[in-house]
């Protein structure tokens, strides 16, 4: 993977946080760098892993791991599928 240097302009106190190099670090923070771009759909989670290096698995468990579901249904709307699912299975 190409990388590139870029400077962030961040408070102070948070420099040491996002200095580190080891690799975990490292992945975590990019990860959660392009996060806001795969919620506003400006790139998929498909995208992200490849930027990344990793699988969208990969990519979809570490976000679960930080309690950020892949999901992103209000209960009402998952109500709302299970009983079309239902409706579309008695169907059949």
């Amino acid at each position: 993977m190409m990388t590139k240097l870029v400077q962030l302009e961040l408070p102070e106190e948070a420099v040491q946080y996002v200095s580190s190099r080891d690799e975990r670090d490292v992945f975590a923070r990019n990860a959660m760098l392009l996060y806001p771009f795969i919620r506003n759909e400006t790139i998929s989670h498909g995208r992200a892993a490849q930027i990344l290096g990793v699988s969208k698995i990969e990519l979809i468990e570490f976000y679960s791991g930080m309690g950020i579901s892949y999901f992103d249904l209000t209960e009402d709307e998952l109500d709302e599928d299970v009983r079309a699912l239902n409706k579309l299975g008695s169907a059949v």
